[in-house]
C-alpha cells in the first residue's frame, strides 16, 4: 500500500503553482461558487467570473456564499485553503492538501520540538527574525516574552504617534468585533487575517500547526508563531493606517488594505522561505542533502536506519528481497 502513495496519478507539487506565486487571498461574498474544468466561477447577479484554483492561497468566504462539492474538490486538490468568514472576522474552517509530498519539515519540526534546548533555540531565532536588531542569544523564555511584549507596546505607541490615532491600549472582547474602538477592529482584523494566511502556508509546507515554539497548548500553536513573524512590521502599521482614513466598515477595508501590502511585499514567499530557515537552516541554505520538497516515501528501520519502501523485508527473504510488498 505504501507504494502507491507516491504514485498516485493526481497532481503532484511540480505541477501546481509555488505558495509564493500565489494570490494572498481572495475574498467572496453573496454568490455561488461553482467549478468550470480547472477553475472555480464566481456567480452573481452581475454575472459569472473564473479564477484558476491553482493561483488561490487562500479563499475566503464571506456572508451569502453558497460553494458547490466541485468547487470544493478542485480547490482541495490544488492546495487552496477555503476560510467561511463572518462579517468582520477569519475563521480558519477547512484546508487543502499540502503542496508538498515531502515530510522533511514536518519531521524537522517534531524534533526540534520534542528537545527543550533546540525548542528555546527556535523560539530565540523568531525573535531575532521579528527584532533583527537585537541579539536574544542566552535569553530564557520569560525574558523573551517580557522583550517582545515591550517591543509590541513600542509599536503601538510608535503608529499612534505617526497617524496621529489615539491609543488607549489593547482592547478585544472575543466574538464581540464592535466592542473595541476603530483602531482595536482594524488590529483584530489584520490579526485574524494573518492567522488564515500563516495557516494556509503551514498546511501547503505540511508542517504541523499544533506543534508551537512560542505559542504552546492549541491545535494553531505552529500557525499563531508564524503569524507573529510579521505583526509589528505589516499587521499593526496597517491596522493604525486603516483606523486614520475612517472608521466605518474598518474590517473589509482591512482586509483590502492588507491584502495589498502582502502582494507589495512578496510576503507568502517570505514566509516559506522563513520557515524552512528555522526548521532546515542547512536545507535553506543549500548544505544538506535534505531536500524539503522531495517525492519518496521510505520505511524507518533500526540505528535511525531508512530502507526503501514498497519491499518485503520478511525476515525469510532476507533484509534485501525485491518482492513487492503491495
Amino acid at each position: 500500500m505504501v507504494t502507491t502513495v507516491g504514485r498516485r496519478p493526481a497532481l503532484t507539487p511540480r505541477h501546481l503553482t509555488r505558495t509564493g506565486e500565489r494570490l494572498s487571498f481572495v475574498y467572496l461574498e453573496r454568490c455561488l461558487v461553482h467549478r468550470d474544468a480547472n477553475a472555480i466561477t464566481a456567480e452573481d447577479a452581475d454575472g459569472t467570473t473564473h479564477i484558476p484554483s491553482a493561483t488561490i492561497g487562500t479563499l475566503l468566504l464571506g456572508p451569502g456564499t453558497r460553494i458547490t462539492h466541485q468547487a470544493m474538490s478542485v480547490l482541495g486538490e490544488t492546495g487552496a485553503a477555503v476560510a467561511w468568514v463572518g462579517e468582520h472576522g477569519v475563521r480558519y474552517y477547512a484546508g487543502g492538501r499540502a503542496l508538498t509530498r515531502s515530510a522533511a519539515l514536518a519531521e524537522a519540526q517534531a524534533a526540534k520540538w520534542a528537545n527543550p534546548r533546540t525548542r528555546l533555540a527556535v523560539a530565540r531565532a523568531m525573535y531575532r527574525l521579528r527584532f533583527p536588531d537585537e541579539d536574544p542569544a542566552g535569553l530564557t523564555r520569560q525574558e523573551l516574552l517580557g522583550r517582545e511584549g515591550r517591543r509590541v507596546k513600542d509599536c503601538y505607541r510608535e503608529h499612534a504617534a505617526r497617524t496621529g490615532v489615539p491609543w488607549r491600549g489593547r482592547r478585544y472582547t472575543p466574538g464581540d468585533f464592535t466592542s473595541g474602538d476603530a483602531v482595536n477592529q482594524a488590529v483584530t482584523a489584520a490579526a485574524q487575517c494573518m492567522y488564515g494566511i500563516a495557516h494556509a502556508v503551514v498546511a501547503s509546507l505540511a508542517c504541523i500547526p499544533a506543534l508551537g515554539f512560542v505559542h504552546s497548548g492549541h491545535e494553531l500553536s505552529f500557525v499563531l508563531d508564524i503569524a507573529d513573524l510579521y505583526k509589528t512590521e505589516i499587521g499593526i502599521p496597517v491596522a493604525f493606517d486603516v483606523a486614520a482614513e475612517d472608521d466605518q466598515d474598518v474590517g473589509a477595508r482591512t482586509r483590502r488594505a492588507l491584502r495589498d501590502r502582502i502582494n507589495q511585499t512578496s510576503l507568502l514567499d517570505r514566509c516559506v522561505d522563513d520557515i524552512k530557515a528555522l526548521l532546515l537552516p542547512n536545507a535553506a541554505e543549500g548544505t544538506t542533502a535534505v531536500d524539503p520538497d522531495a517525492d519518496r516515501v521510505v520505511l524507518h528501520s533500526d540505528g535511525g536506519r531508512q530502507v526503501q519502501a514498497g519491499r518485503n523485508y520478511a525476515e525469510s527473504d532476507g533484509p534485501h528481497s525485491d518482492e513487492v510488498f503491495w
